[in-house]
C-alpha cells in the first residue's frame, strides 16, 4: 500500500494500492467516486520520487490540494494535505521515505507543463494534427532551400511563374 486517503467529514478510507491511479465516476477508474459532480475521468494520482502528484482531466468540477486549484500540469502532494475532488474533500496520509524519496521534494507546480505544445494542452490540437503541420514545415523548408540553391546558381525553376 502506497497510502491512504481519508475522507473528511467521516465515510471508509481508501488504500492507495499503485503507484498510478486513475480517479473518476466510471466503473473502470482505479478509485470510482459515485457521485453525480465527480467526472467520468476525474483526475490521476501518481507517484513521483517518493511524493504524490495530482493532474486534472479536464473534469468540470476541478482539483484543489489545500484549496488551490490545480490548473494545468501536476501538483504535489505532501503528506497530510487536504486535497479536493469537485467538493469531496480527503487527507491523504503517506510517507515519502517508504515511497523511495531521496533529497528534496520535486517541485510542486507545472510538472510536465513542457510535456506538450501550447494548443495541445489547451484542447485545440491533437497530437496528429501537430505531426502534420511538422511534416508540412519540413518540406516547405526542403523546397526554400531548393530555391535558395537554384538562385545562388542563377539557374531558372522552370516551375516558377514569373
Amino acid at each position: 500500500m502506497y497510502g491512504i486517503l481519508i475522507p473528511n467529514g467521516g465515510g471508509d478510507n481508501i488504500p492507495l494500492m499503485k503507484k498510478d491511479l486513475l480517479i473518476g465516476r466510471r466503473e473502470s477508474c482505479d478509485i470510482v467516486l459515485r457521485f453525480p459532480n465527480v467526472s467520468a475521468h476525474h483526475c490521476k494520482f501518481s507517484v513521483v520520487d517518493g511524493y504524490w502528484f495530482v493532474q486534472d482531466l479536464n473534469s468540470r468540477n476541478g482539483v484543489k490540494v489545500n484549496g488551490e486549484k490545480v490548473d494545468v500540469g501536476e501538483r504535489r502532494i505532501d503528506p497530510g494535505d487536504q486535497v479536493a475532488i469537485a467538493k469531496h474533500k480527503f487527507k491523504l496520509d503517506y510517507s515519502p521515505l517508504k515511497l523511495g524519496a531521496v533529497g528534496p521534494p520535486p517541485s510542486s507546480f507545472g510538472a510536465g507543463i513542457f510535456d506538450k505544445p501550447l494548443l495541445e494542452r489547451a484542447g485545440l490540437q491533437t497530437g496528429q494534427e501537430r505531426k502534420k503541420l511538422e511534416k508540412d514545415d519540413e518540406d516547405l523548408k526542403r523546397r526554400v532551400e531548393a530555391a535558395a540553391a537554384l538562385d545562388k546558381n542563377h539557374i531558372k525553376d522552370p516551375n516558377r511563374v514569373v
